[in-house]
């Protein structure tokens, strides 16, 4: 009885015409596309999941990290020729990733040129140093040289919070 209502069924749906054919072949292209993607991210994830792990353990441990990051900063400055003046952190602790975003504000002093080597000294450094913003302003006295600048730095870091 089943299978007879089943064939009745089968012989009362109206086949497709060619343009309907062909319009739904077209929509199965364009599905496969974004398809062949997600699978392809879907392998890589593995590959990324351990390249952001080894990122992390690259991080310094929160308990040591704002003395080393007080301490380069320091080198940095001294090696371009600024005047590096009041390091302040401000922390974020990001639970689910185990580790801490901390934004540190300073201000350095020096000419153009030594300010970006000071810049280009922070990119070049093992630690990762986001810099958020610079902002120009002038210096306390006018006494010094015409070619000084004072800039605000406003940067980000991030430190481990477990080994």
């Amino acid at each position: 009885m089943a299978l007879a209502y089943y064939n009745s069924q089968l012989a009362s749906e109206t086949l497709m015409t060619p343009e309907q054919f062909s319009k739904q072949e077209i929509q199965l292209k364009k599905l496969e596309a974004p398809i062949a993607r997600a699978r392809k991210i879907r392998e890589e994830m593995p590959d990324t999941q351990r390249e952001c792990e080894q990122f992390e353990r690259m991080l310094l441990l929160a308990s040591s990290g704002y003395s080393s990051v007080s301490s380069e900063l320091g080198e940095i400055a001294k090696k371009s020729g600024v005047s590096l003046q009041g390091v302040s952190f401000k922390r974020t602790v990001i639970p689910e990733r185990r580790m801490m975003e901390v934004a540190m504000e300073s201000t350095i002093e020096g000419d153009y040129k030594n300010v970006i080597l000071f810049l280009n000294g922070l990119q070049r450094s093992a630690n990762i140093y986001e810099v958020e913003s610079l902002t120009l302003a002038s210096p306390k006295d006018n006494k010094g040289p015409a070619n000084v600048i004072k800039v605000g730095l406003h940067l980000k870091t991030y430190f481990r919070t477990s080994a």
